[in-house]
């Protein structure tokens, strides 16, 4: 896999589950510095999610706790996500992006905004979504709804 010197990554990261682990851990696998977009409270809620997120001061305490659990703090920097696209749009250094499959039309809409900006279009790494036990995604829903744990493990 080929390695950059900067590389983006974005979400809402709420309870941070085995999936988010997944798209982060290849973030860092391929990246020397990671630029993570945090969804902002207001982001969030013009998403329309099916569910209440934690607040983004919550979200970004259990980030930074896992970047730090991981070694990865330094090689990081977390910065508010306040629309959909975030300075990947139009910052010129940075070079990838790691994207979940279900994300991955966002990566394209973006690269679309760069070429329009006269500016490179962006490696897409697509991170396949990580199955719970019961062989469906995980995801912050899921969790939301008492169906399994952060884990994947279902909830008894």
């Amino acid at each position: 896999m080929k390695r950059f010197k900067l590389v983006a990554v974005g979400g809402t990261f709420d309870e941070l589950h085995k999936g988010h682990e997944a798209l982060l851990s290849k973030a860092f696998e391929i990246g020397g510095f990671i630029l993570i977009g945090l969804s902002t409270n207001d982001l969030v809620s013009r998403m329309g999610k099916p569910y209440q997120a934690s607040p983004y001061e919550e979200r970004m305490k259990a980030l930074n706790e896992l970047l730090r659990s991981r070694g990865w703090l330094e090689r990081s920097e977390v910065i508010p996500l306040n629309d959909p696209y975030g300075a990947a749009l139009f910052d010129e250094r940075i070079e990838a992006l790691v994207v979940s499959r279900e994300t991955e039309p966002r990566a394209h809409e973006i690269n679309e905004g760069r070429r329009a900006r006269g500016l490179h279009p962006l490696d897409v790494v697509v991170v396949e979504m990580v199955l719970a036990e019961d062989g469906l995604p995980i995801s912050t829903r899921r969790i939301k709804r008492g169906e399994i744990d952060r884990e994947g493990k279902r909830s008894r």
